[in-house]
């Protein structure tokens, strides 16, 4: 992948301006590179990486093309900052569960409620990059820059492992099979969920949870 160019939004800042000024800009620079990402997010999200085009995003941001292209060289570029925002996002709220005091089973619970309410979107402001994140593997990205998202992937999936690590798992459990068997559940979800049926996102976490519990030693809880 190209080296990303893009440069943040209050570099053109002249050095002629007063500090107050600059202080004033700031935040709307900020405020348009965030609306840029979660646009981007959008798209992404609903296209699909290789459908999606910078025009898109241009008309979905209120931005123009070329705007785009002086912060990101390419598609890819956007992409990777998208991608690096839904890691961030998503794993916030694990890393404070991961500080708690709960106990292992419930700080699964906890993570897993937290990662089913990202992907449909009753968390604000973390659907369309959790969604892109769930939705985009590093095969439907460029070759050179596929080693950058199966990072960011790792990134968060080690989440997971750590909160699998700290169950009293049974003897000869398969804490990597698991891990995976769990977070592949929990991705399918939004295909089949309904908001109006009959088991809430809480139920389904908590049941997702129970389904953990055989591997465990008795009175592990």
């Amino acid at each position: 992948m190209r080296p990303n160019t893009a440069l943040p939004f209050d570099a053109k800042l002249s050095k002629q301006s007063t500090s107050s000024r600059a202080n004033n800009r700031k935040p709307r620079s900020h405020n348009r590179h965030q609306d840029l990402l979660l646009a981007a997010a959008q798209v992404f999200r609903d296209k699909g990486y290789a459908q999606a085009t910078m025009r898109d995003i241009a008309l979905a941001s209120g931005m123009i093309a070329g705007s785009i292209y002086y912060h990101y060289a390419a598609k890819s570029d956007l992409l990777l900052a998208v991608y690096t925002e839904g890691v961030r996002l998503v794993s916030t709220s694990i890393d404070e569960i991961l500080a708690s005091s709960a106990s292992p089973v419930v700080q699964l619970e906890r993570a897993v409620l937290n990662h089913l309410e990202m992907m449909l979107g009753t968390l604000p402001g973390a659907s369309p990059f959790a969604s892109v994140f769930i939705q985009v593997q590093p095969h439907d990205f460029p070759k050179e820059g596929r080693q950058a998202l199966i990072e960011l992937r790792h990134s968060y999936e080690n989440k997971f492992k750590t909160l699998i690590a700290r169950l009293a798992l049974r003897r000869g459990t398969d804490k990597s099979l698991l891990r995976l068997q769990l977070i592949g559940a929990l991705n399918h979800v939004p295909i089949w969920y309904k908001a109006d049926g009959r088991k809430s996102l809480n139920a389904i976490a908590k049941a997702m949870t129970a389904h953990v519990r055989w591997a465990m030693q008795d009175g592990a809880d």
